[in-house]
């Protein structure tokens, strides 16, 4: 497995010690979420403003209403807070990376990018929405084990350097979460994370994990969209059992 390395730039900065230990993951992802004294706006960001397009590879859950439904159960008691919230029905997902913008990659590059990347992929798998947590400009679940994840990213990133599309960030920086609302201005960040700790109970949700997608993705205001070009499925689907029994 790819090792994962400390990017100040990445949050968290350091991986955690063990990437397919639940707890672990868990507690790593809160205790630098509840570090926090400030929380960032999400939409500030550069190079992303209202109306950009590019293409990404993502984990989409259009057929996921467990988790749709914990994402508003927490969004619902987030609310005071004035976050802007991920449309829990067509808008959670897991970004896994950039291939590039739509000036910078063809439809041609984009469709022999699909077929080089079928054949890396690794095996399906069961993901684990695990309690809330948040970033510097989110509330978001952690989710693993980290281990497929991180595989997976490997095998894009490995596949995009076969056909000349080198992706911005190296799988070492990768960090996988799943965020459920936005925070869209400077604030201090106590407030959050004391409401975000009052939902760290919730049961956990499993999601089936057989296919990745490639998207082009756009930004409509304080709201990502985006339209799925290629839905690849993972090598082996064999998905009996859930993570952590």
């Amino acid at each position: 497995m790819p090792l994962l390395s400390v990017d100040p730039a990445a949050f968290p900065a350091e991986p955690p010690v063990d990437l397919d230990d639940l707890a672990c993951i868990a507690a790593h992802d809160w205790a630098a979420f509840n570090e926090l004294e400030d929380m960032t706006d999400h939409w500030s960001r550069p190079g992303w403003p209202d109306g950009a397009r590019a293409y990404y590879w993502m984990l989409t859950f259009p057929d996921a209403p467990a988790l749709a439904d914990l994402a508003v159960t927490c969004q619902k008691e987030l609310a005071p807070l004035g976050l802007d919230p991920v449309p829990a029905a067509d808008g959670l997902h897991i970004t896994l990376a950039r291939v590039g913008g739509r000036d910078d990659v063809t439809s041609r590059q984009l469709s022999t990018l699909s077929r080089t990347t079928a054949r890396e992929l690794p095996d399906a798998f069961t993901l684990r929405a695990m309690p809330l947590a948040g970033s510097r400009g989110a509330v978001r679940f952690s989710v693993g084990p980290w281990g497929p994840l991180v595989r997976l990213h490997a095998a894009l990133l490995h596949a995009g350097r076969s056909e000349g599309i080198p992706f911005k960030k190296p799988t070492a920086v990768f960090r996988p979460h799943l965020s459920i609302a936005y925070n869209n201005r400077r604030r201090p960040a106590a407030p959050v994370t004391a409401a975000v700790a009052s939902l760290r109970s919730l049961p956990a949700v499993d999601i089936e994990i057989a296919c990745v997608q490639l998207v082009e993705l756009r930004r409509d205001d304080a709201v990502y969209r985006w339209n799925v070009l290629e839905s690849l499925p993972l090598t082996a689907v064999d998905l009996v059992g859930h993570v952590g029994e």
